[in-house]
């Protein structure tokens, strides 16, 4: 029988506090610990409240929740909209380690290209930013991620009302509430460049990301400043990339045409793989003729043919450390560095040999 407007506004509400308490046989205030992650609650009590809990299917009010604890134990993120692996890796990272911390997570999304070729001037592209951040306050939100790899001319200034972390460059923090966090590219790109040169290579070309991305210009510094430290000679650029095989495939043909081309650092796998094609078409072998350095190990890497040769970004250890960093302020349990540069690591495969 179908249930009328009149019969579904009767349900019965789900359970309350009150009922767990009493399924677990413990207090109301030793589930409100359980439920807000507190301690001073022993692991058998902790177990049955949260046995009961997915019994039950309780759902804790959020909103009075905020109200009694002044938390909403939820933490925003503002994400480029991107389907560029780096991006989508790092978001998904990020909501799992929000996830394990007990909190919920908040997307705003800024869409990618958003930018000069559009015509939309770079202050009001960091006004979206702050749009997305606004917008996030109003859910309630008890502190802000932001991921936004883009640099639109102008550093943007935040005074948000919760503590901050950024996952990139060109944000400028309000002293106390704000930290940044990522991997260290530039370390990494001249790690990527040392191993080219220590496999006898004279000097080391570069496919270069888009020039208004802050990962790119590290990837771009950290190779240049590992040529100067071995005295390599540094090559000219080719035309810079926008991340994507199409790209990388246009630049590899540039260096495939030319004869003292021995190896080649990408600034990211899928540049590679279309440097990989460029190479191959022009009937150069890698890494008999060519050796090739990726970065980002995305899944497919291993898999290629040759497999690649590439610098391992830990998604899920950025995450992590910037969701402690931000719980750490929002709970005032410690005082997190304002710089955090995690180290990266290579991943020695087939497409990387001595100079032939």
């Amino acid at each position: 029988m179908a249930t009328t407007a009149a019969e579904g506004g009767r349900r019965r509400r789900g359970p309350g506090m009150t009922e767990v308490a009493r399924a677990a046989g413990v207090s109301q205030k030793t589930v409100s610990r359980v439920v807000n992650g507190e301690p001073h609650v022993s692991p058998e009590v902790r177990d049955r409240v949260l046995r009961v809990i997915r019994e039950l299917d309780y759902r804790p009010n959020n909103a009075a929740r905020a109200l009694l604890l002044g938390r909403y134990r939820r933490i925003g993120v503002v994400s480029l909209g991107t389907a560029l692996y780096g991006p989508s890796a790092l978001l998904s990272a990020l909501e799992r380690a929000m996830q394990r911390a007990g909190y919920s997570f908040a997307l705003a999304g800024t869409l990618e290209g958003e930018r000069s070729e559009m015509g939309v001037p770079p202050d009001e592209v960091w006004g979206r930013v702050s749009v997305a951040v606004e917008a996030l306050l109003e859910q309630g939100v008890d502190g802000i991620v932001l991921s936004e790899p883009i640099d639109e001319g102008t550093p943007l200034r935040l005074s948000a009302d919760v503590p901050v972390v950024s996952l990139g460059e060109g944000v400028e923090l309000t002293e106390g509430v704000g930290a940044v966090v990522g991997a260290d590219g530039v370390a990494a790109a001249r790690m990527a460049t040392e191993h080219l040169l220590a496999l006898g290579h004279r000097t080391v070309w570069h496919l270069p990301g888009p020039q208004d991305w802050f990962a790119a210009r590290d990837r771009l510094r950290g190779w240049r400043e590992a040529l100067a430290a071995a005295g390599a000679p540094e090559p000219p650029l080719p035309t810079a990339g926008d991340w994507t095989p199409a790209s990388g495939h246009a630049a590899g043909r540039q260096l495939a045409q030319l004869s003292d081309v021995t190896a080649v650092f990408a600034a990211n796998d899928d540049m590679a793989i279309g440097a990989l094609r460029a190479f191959a078409e022009a009937g150069l072998s890698v890494p008999g003729d060519v050796s090739v350095v990726g970065y980002d190990d995305i899944p497919a890497a291993p898999y290629l043919s040759p497999p690649l040769t590439t610098v391992r970004q830990d998604f899920t250890a950025v995450a992590d450390h910037a969701v402690d960093t931000l719980i750490a302020m929002i709970e005032g349990t410690s005082r997190p560095d304002r710089h955090a540069a995690l180290a990266v690591e290579l991943a020695v495969r087939s497409s990387t040999a001595p100079r032939p």
